[in-house]
């Protein structure tokens, strides 16, 4: 007999399914209406089996699994109607148009620009602007410019890249005016506490810490990394650490693998360090200002510590079914635009299905969770980035265990600096010798350019890779 939760998760599989079959090939109605004759016939006839039998229990498995396939088509089907029917993009590269929106997120600020996400009447637009003046969450503007349809080009969507997040238009440096202040309701009051606590501890690094040291801690602590150097964030490229100083699945991880290993060592009980461990996960994400990168990640990584909490891979897997279900569900563009969805789901699956392998071997969870995470995010990483930094292994070793107590020290240091400068300094000589330990593993190794850039990877060598990962950690546990 198939149990229950089995079942769902072939449930879950196949709406998965049929998201990804609608995403790369535009499904015809006759089709979907020829599955669902079948589907239905199927279910028919295993109801008029008098004599239950475990053949008539898949023929009901099959025809529902078939049902959610043809749920999944629909869902992305929907998605792709409402951006086809936006009324604002409808205006991109029609002359000037005036708009009046909020600030609905925190705006990105770089060197010499900002962007800052709008939220319109009819829908939410990306505005790049200069630099200064500063604007703030909430504020209120009045723009004036011409909206377009972000770009494409063969090496990168700009286009999918915001349709994931429901943008559709940007508006590059218009005339912004000021037009007050918007009311938010309690959770806009929450969040905009947040961004002020963030905001006091960047100014609280910035103020105990020089370039590039800052640069680095506001990346790993608050996920900062617009005002980084182009030369620092290539240097981190070559060296395979970018993730370190990102808000990514990956990066959320690790971190909970790294906590719920210390409490063990401490002597809680694997419960404890379950709910310990989630609340860090919760309070990080809020601190990094909500990013839906960030909500998502903090996701993902919750649902690997579940994984660990519950000891057994097969329910770890069917959790994350379900949550990836119910993420695509409210937004299945995530599945094939978001790269940053698929790494935090690679990511987790590396840590449940390799990692006790490697710990075995390795003895150190650290190390075993940073190569798992690794071997399973890398050919998804080449396929979108293509590249491939032959010095990762070594740079990761070196780094990692030094980047709990960083963000330890760091968070302490930048926390306390805010209410008192003596304070801060008690934390900021141990977190400014793990910051120069940082730099001088990336200035040394990024110099022996240890990089190779492939171009044009073609989605079969991802599905072979895959594959190759999937039998040889079949065949490993």
């Amino acid at each position: 007999m198939i149990t229950p939760s089995k079942i769902l998760f072939y449930f879950c599989i196949s709406f998965i399914a049929g998201i990804f079959l609608e995403s790369i090939i535009k499904i015809p109605s006759i089709f979907i209406w020829g599955i669902l004759i079948f589907a239905t016939l199927i279910i028919f006839i295993c109801l008029l089996l008098s004599k239950r039998s475990l053949g008539q229990e898949k023929g009901f498995i099959i025809g529902f699994c078939l049902l959610f396939l043809i749920f999944g088509i629909l869902r992305m089907q929907i998605s792709e109607f409402n951006i086809a029917s936006d009324k604002l993009s409808k205006s991109n590269g029609k002359g000037q148009i005036v708009l009046t929106g909020i600030i609905s997120n925190e705006p990105d600020i770089r060197d010499t620009y900002q962007k800052i996400k709008v939220k319109t009447r009819d829908s939410t637009i990306l505005v790049a602007t200069n630099r200064y003046p500063e604007y703030k969450y909430l504020d209120k503007i009045k723009l004036t410019g011409k909206l377009e349809t972000p770009a494409e080009t063969e090496e990168f969507s700009y286009k999918n890249y915001l349709i994931k997040d429901g943008i559709y238009s940007v508006m590059n440096f218009p005339k912004i005016e000021a037009a007050g202040k918007a009311r938010g309701g309690p959770s806009s009051t929450v969040y905009a506490g947040i961004l002020f606590l963030k905001q006091g501890l960047r100014e609280s690094i910035r103020h105990n810490f020089l370039p590039p040291q800052s640069f680095i801690l506001e990346g790993t602590i608050l996920g900062d990394n617009g005002a980084m150097s182009n030369d620092l964030k290539n240097k981190l490229n070559i060296t395979g650490l970018r993730h370190i100083i990102a808000v990514s699945g990956t990066h959320v991880v690790i971190l909970g693998s790294i906590i719920m290993s210390l409490l063990l060592a401490m002597g809680f009980w694997r419960g404890q360090t379950f709910y310990i461990a989630i609340i860090f996960i919760c309070l990080y994400v809020a601190l990094t200002g909500l990013p839906s990168s960030g909500v998502r990640a903090g996701i993902m990584g919750g649902l690997y510590l579940l994984a660990q909490k519950l000891g057994r891979q097969s329910s770890g897997l069917r959790v994350i079914a379900m949550a990836c279900t119910v993420m695509l569900l409210i937004n299945p563009l995530l599945l094939l635009y978001d790269v940053g969805f698929q790494l935090s789901f690679l990511a987790v699956m590396g840590l449940i299905y390799l990692e006790p392998f490697l710990k075995k071997i390795m003895k150190i969870s650290i190390i075993s969770t940073t190569f798992a995470a690794q071997i399973f995010t890398l050919p998804i990483m080449v396929y979108n980035f293509g590249n491939i930094s032959f010095v990762s292994p070594i740079t990761n070793l070196l780094v990692l265990p030094v980047v709990y107590w960083l963000m330890v020290f760091g968070f302490l240091s930048s926390l306390l600096g805010i209410v008192s400068q003596f304070l801060g300094w008690i934390f900021f000589i141990p977190c400014w010798f793990l910051l120069t330990y940082f730099i001088k593993i990336i200035d040394f190794f990024s110099q022996l350019g240890a990089l190779k850039t492939i171009e044009n990877v073609h989605w079969i060598w991802l599905f072979i890779s895959y594959l190759l990962i999937g039998f040889s950690v079949r065949f490993l546990n």
